[in-house]
């Protein structure tokens, strides 16, 4: 498990870039997308193109942002208590997705930014009018595009569930997990206040919206088909290695007692003793797990990651490459392990980390991480134009506009005629005209 902080850019009403500190894990997040691949075809798109990310907070919320990704605070999934619940919210943030939700989002707020604006030029008239009586106009104005994007939000949300059941039918899953949901935020609005819970900013919920939900959930006839026994099994497990890597390991080692040898626990456990650290009893667990689970990649990840943090980086190579064997098109898992034989500083294995990263950067093309990390092994190889383009590339998927830009005219300048000049010189004009709007 990997934590970076990362800017994003929310389509919100008070839209603006803010620090949100994500988790990678390829286990998680394929976990989740296994969740969610058949309410995803069912509303016609490619599970393909989805992207899970975790956000480190236990507040309760998930959102869609930058196209077809599904952000997810962990405190949701620490708070699910059934998969079918997380299976409602991602079937609701889809509805979004397959409903062009974000793209018809920003010009929803540039319509309340016009209607906001105008009622404050008609306060301004009025003030000059009436010689400053007209205050209070004003006061009222400045509420008037919050209002506008509420209104709109809640019908959007709407038709989010709408779309949201249709999908959960046409895959005979129940609702009933979104219902819950709903009832679950409607409480914790009730005890805490509805600023206090980010889903409720983000997702206005109204007595008709849940309603809406309850009504289909009882006429449904697939309102009583259960989570299957490995969907449940999988939920514990996320919930097992979350708390492993976010609570404090002595709470995690009473919750999973050496008692309980089953093989979550003995994973959590793992996780609990390397956190610690201590890898004399972290590694033999999780050696016994690779030992009795030899196909699980990510046991052979999490003994990487306990040798590469540990300093011994060499060792942890093979454990990485297992696992990326295990999981090849985990682009995640090819990510770490291209770090790892970049930081054994072994030249030797610069060829491998250069085809797993230029494989990353195809698929994943605003992995701001794969391009710096390409970066280094076509610097340490001695090409530099490549170096700066996917210098550039890193600055245009951070949307540091001059970094983006210096670094693509700086590799246009030094690459021949061709693809990777275009691009260069494509990213140099795109980031000119970001940094001039």
């Amino acid at each position: 498990m990997a934590v970076a902080g990362t800017a994003i850019l929310l389509a919100l009403p008070q839209a603006r870039a803010q620090d949100i500190q994500m988790l990678r894990d390829a286990e998680i997040e394929s976990d989740l997308t296994a969740f969610e691949s058949p309410v995803y075809r069912a509303a016609g798109l490619d599970p393909s193109a989805l992207h899970i990310y975790l956000i480190n907070d236990m507040q309760l919320n998930s959102f869609v942002a930058g196209g077809q990704n599904i952000f997810m605070n962990v405190g949701t999934i620490m708070r699910a208590e059934r998969p079918n619940q997380l299976v409602g919210v991602m079937a609701h943030e889809t509805g979004h997705i397959a409903g062009g939700h974000i793209a018809r989002s920003e010009e929803a707020m540039r319509q309340a930014e016009y209607e906001g604006m105008a009622a404050m030029a008609l306060g301004l008239a009025l003030a000059a009018v009436t010689g400053g009586a007209g205050g209070a106009a004003l006061l009222g104005a400045s509420g008037v595009a919050e209002r506008a994007w509420l209104q709109y939000s809640v019908e959007q949300e709407a038709r989010a569930d709408q779309a949201a059941l249709t999908f959960l039918d046409r895959t005979h899953q129940s609702a009933k997990g979104l219902l819950e949901f709903f009832e679950i935020l409607q409480q914790s609005e009730f005890l805490s206040g509805q600023k206090e819970i980010p889903y409720l900013r983000t997702h206005p919920l109204t007595e008709q919206r849940v309603e809406y939900v309850r009504e289909h959930v009882e006429n449904s006839p697939y309102s009583n088909n259960p989570d299957s026994p490995a969907s449940v099994e999988m939920l514990r497990l996320m919930k097992a290695k979350l708390a492993g890597f976010l609570q404090d390991p002595q709470t995690t080692l009473n919750q999973y007692p050496e008692s309980d040898t089953s093989e979550i626990a003995r994973y959590a456990r793992a996780i609990a003793y390397y956190r610690i650290p201590d890898l004399g009893h972290a590694l033999p667990a999780i050696e016994s797990l690779i030992h009795d689970f030899p196909n699980n990649p990510y046991y052979a990840e999490l003994k990487g990651q306990m040798l590469f943090e540990n300093g011994r980086v060499a060792e942890a190579v093979g454990p990485y490459r297992e696992a990326s064997m295990l999981y090849p098109s985990s682009m995640l898992l090819r990510t770490e392990l291209a770090q790892v034989e970049i930081e054994t500083e072994n030249p030797k294995l610069l060829a491998d980390a250069r085809r797993n990263l230029e494989e990353v950067t195809r698929q994943e093309v605003q992995n701001a991480e794969a391009w710096r990390l390409l970066a280094i092994v076509y610097g340490r190889t001695n090409n530099l134009a490549l170096a700066s383009l996917a210098l550039a590339e890193q600055g245009a998927s951070m949307g540091d506009h001059d970094m983006a830009r210096h670094e693509a005219l700086r590799a246009a300048k030094m690459l021949p005629p061709g693809p990777a000049r275009q691009r260069a010189q494509d990213i140099a004009d795109e980031a000119k005209r970001d940094a001039d709007q």
